[in-house]
């Protein structure tokens, strides 16, 4: 072969690769599924929701009532921590915090873009295990973004729920129009 044309081939692979690889960057951009940030205190869930077996709600009871599951107050770890005899580094920076009445500045682990409007009561209530969306966090020492919490991953789990959650939802709520679509797919519902 020519010169001219292994350096044009060349050129033209070099390009398709580099191509394809940006397009599934850009594809990726604001997914940050597998997004584990350390945290000012190092709290395992796996101790926590695993091997206590203390139930989600307890700590995040926002989530029954509210848009925001929330991180729960510092005087809901000390209902058990101020009777715990046991020691650590992590314990007591938690206990400063409180002597302090200071908040401990945690890191967001799940983030959906500001256009988006979620939940958590909706699908509290609606009878969504938490695990649907935060994966297995009972075996998490670190919590990290088990799922990609895309548009397309949020529409899947509804259309394949979707129906039953409105065959229920209708045969309670006998006001509503029984050929209603299912809010879950009305692009309103999420996006305001």
């Amino acid at each position: 072969m020519r010169p001219a044309v292994l350096l044009i081939s060349a050129a033209l692979v070099t390009i398709g690769v580099g191509g394809g690889v940006a397009a599934y960057d850009l594809a990726h951009v604001g997914i940050h599924r597998g997004y584990a940030p350390s945290q000012p205190i190092a709290f395992s869930h796996a101790l926590h929701a695993g091997q206590s077996q203390i139930p989600c709600l307890y700590c995040h009871a926002g989530a029954r009532t509210s848009r925001h599951a929330g991180i729960p107050p510092l005087n809901v770890c000390m209902n058990c921590h101020s009777i715990l005899t046991r020691q650590t580094v992590e314990l007591e920076k938690l206990k400063e915090a409180v002597q302090r009445g200071q908040a401990i500045a945690w890191v967001k682990v799940h983030n959906l873009p500001d256009f988006v409007y979620f939940s958590h009561s909706q699908h509290v209530t609606g009878g969504v295990a938490c695990a649907s969306c935060h994966g297995p966090v009972e075996t998490m020492a670190r919590v990290r973004q088990e799922a990609p919490l895309t548009m397309g991953w949020c529409l899947d789990c509804h259309r394949k729920h979707g129906p039953e959650l409105a065959r229920v939802r209708r045969a309670t709520w006998s006001h509503e129009d029984p050929n209603a679509p299912f809010p879950g797919l009305d692009c309103g519902k999420c996006h305001l």
